[in-house]
């Protein structure tokens, strides 16, 4: 199969099956997603999930947590995969937006990636989430099921995945496949064990046809 039809395949299930696909993240307003996206760095949503409400209680925005120690935000979230990082992390981002940013979240990557703790995968996001831009963020799901499904061809690194994903994805659904692929990953190709006797791409995906070769 070649990969344009593949990509076509993939792209029509979706559409038809999973039209509306969003962040699992939990949050009101994108301050509180960047936060979100941030602490979700090698961290599950739902642990995510478990702590931003007291910590949005406490911190509802950039004035406030700029304000914060370090340590103040350590016991927030010292559940949360590298704590201590991710507490200066969230306190230099709050105070660069509140200091260069008059407080509002910037749509453009690059800038938002002048922010401490914003890589690539989580400027991507808020540019795709916030202001619908055409951005495609890759995460660990997103870099296994684009090689499984043969999406993507030797790559080997985050930025290769998403060159190679943009260029096939039309415009229009890149911000949406990135969630595609993501939940595809989280609930059926998994790192593991994918389900791939349940998956509805076996058809299309170059992992399980070279596993069934005969």
């Amino acid at each position: 199969m070649l990969k344009k039809e593949r990509f076509e395949k993939v792209l029509a299930y979706f559409v038809k099956n999973h039209p509306v696909a969003e962040t699992e993240l939990q949050y009101e307003n994108p301050f509180q997603l960047l936060v979100a996206v941030i602490l979700s760095a090698q961290c599950t949503d739902k642990r995510v999930n478990m702590v931003t409400p007291a910590l949005f209680r406490k911190y509802p925005d950039a004035p406030s947590m700029a304000l914060a120690h370090s340590d103040d935000i350590f016991k927030y979230i010292r559940s949360i995969s590298y704590p201590n990082n991710k507490a200066k992390h969230l306190v230099g981002m709050a105070q660069k937006l509140s200091t260069e940013f008059k407080n509002t979240i910037p749509s453009d990557i690059e800038a938002l990636q002048t922010l401490p703790g914003v890589g690539r995968k989580t400027a991507n996001v808020i540019a795709s989430v916030i202001y619908d831009k055409p951005a495609m963020a890759v995460d660990t799901h997103v870099f296994r099921v684009s090689a499984r499904l043969g999406l993507t061809t030797n790559a080997k690194t985050p930025l290769a995945t998403e060159k190679q994903l943009v260029k096939y994805i039309p415009e229009k659904l890149i911000a949406t496949a990135h969630h595609w692929l993501i939940l595809h990953g989280r609930y059926v190709c998994l790192a593991r064990n994918p389900k791939c006797t349940e998956c509805k791409l076996k058809e299309y995906c170059k992992y399980y046809n070279q596993l069934h070769k005969q």
